[in-house]
């Protein structure tokens, strides 16, 4: 049975075109001008790049500066991808077989889940609990693994509640993955997003020798657009990894990885994720204003990183019902809070220029006020 993946589908139907797109999860993309200004481009040079097949696995200066990011990786250890989507299919099909299964925490976007139902695979899903500020019910992840659990998968920081899992959580994850041998599978698209501090979110690359993370250059930098992401893993499984990935793509753009190159080098990095969270902190406190126009409505758990909020409505409509007349009358976009299998909720993204942010704000707002009338 295929499993279609509701968000992206939501997406696809709705997005082009929108007025005010709140529905992404990065921050608000650079333009080409703006990264050859953060990243001193040499255009000429770059102008000079020979469009033709690139190394499969990704150039070699561009895995050794994403290698640099995880303590201990050398560039052996990484393989470069077709964004975080082509990451998890390639983990989809190396790391698990008909008969395992694999535990994931909920709401969550089921990028890599839904590949893994699609190849029949048992998915076991683990709630954060909406009530306690999204932590994870420790007891019922122990509870879940058993001698066919084959990967257990985090997003940390979440999508699309923006927690960063705590010490304890992290701790009862790697426990839970070494009783049965489980591959910790990790989605770290967010880190770097962190909205309180400057600290980046850990990963788990380095705490457990069962470990596999995911990253991207859409979240935190702003570069969706380029379609690049990557794996970092054991050097025992690049090789499966590889010969899946020659089936599944060949090899990212060409274009994509020398323009990375440039912003993975310091200073450019720093300047990059200095730029993301600072469209986050402001756009979070606009978004808190806007959400306390209509009293009692609207509740939100504050994110700890990433570029959206998961908030809370109380009102007397569905919340595809809600996204579907926002978008109709208002010409506003947002994912409902049903396409995580959470109701009463929706997904919006505020790392945007102020203007946007409000004139979008104003018009959800507009619609709550008929609503209630």
């Amino acid at each position: 049975m295929f499993h279609p993946f509701d968000v992206e589908q939501f997406l696809s139907e709705l997005e082009h075109g929108v007025a005010y797109n709140f529905s992404e999860s990065g921050v608000h993309p650079m333009t080409l001008q703006e990264l050859a200004d953060i990243t001193a481009l040499d255009m000429e040079a770059f102008l000079g790049t020979l469009l033709d097949y690139p190394q499969v696995n990704g150039f070699t200066l561009l895995r050794e500066r994403i290698a640099a990011l995880y303590a201990g990786a050398t560039a052996d250890h990484v393989m470069v991808t077709v964004g975080a989507t082509e990451a998890n299919t390639l983990v989809a099909n190396t790391l698990l077989e008909p008969g395992d299964n694999m535990v994931a925490f909920r709401p969550i976007y089921e990028q890599l889940t839904g590949n893994v139902r699609n190849r029949g695979i048992e998915v076991r899903f683990v709630d954060l609990d909406p009530f306690n500020a999204w932590h994870a019910d420790l007891d019922a992840l122990t509870k879940s693994v058993d001698d066919k659990t084959k990967v257990i998968h985090v997003i940390n920081p979440n999508n699309p509640t923006g927690r960063v899992l705590n010490a304890d959580e992290r701790q009862a994850i790697i426990n839970a993955a070494q009783s049965v041998g489980a591959w910790i599978v990790s989605d770290e698209v967010y880190a770097g997003t962190e909205r309180n501090t400057d600290e980046v979110t850990p990963s788990f690359w380095g705490e457990y020798d069962r470990v596999v993370v995911l990253n991207s250059m859409s979240k935190a930098y702003g570069l969706p657009g380029l379609r690049l992401g990557w794996l970092v893993g054991p050097k025992e499984i690049m090789a499966g990894l590889w010969r899946r990935h020659e089936y599944a793509s060949v090899a990212a753009s060409i274009l994509s990885m020398r323009l990375a190159e440039a912003v993975l080098a310091e200073p450019a990095r720093s300047a990059v994720t200095a730029r993301a969270r600072r469209l986050i902190r402001t756009g979070f406190e606009t978004l808190q204003e806007e959400l306390a126009v209509h009293e009692g409505v609207f509740t939100v758990t504050p994110p700890q990183a990433s570029a959206m909020s998961f908030v809370r409505f109380d009102l007397a409509v569905e919340s595809d019902v809600f996204a579907r007349r926002l978008h109709a009358e208002k010409d506003v976009l947002v994912i409902p809070g049903d396409k995580f299998h959470v109701e009463s909720h929706f997904r919006f993204s505020s790392a945007l220029p102020e203007p946007y942010l409000r004139e979008g704000l104003r018009r959800l707002n507009a619609l709550v006020g008929e609503i209630l009338a």
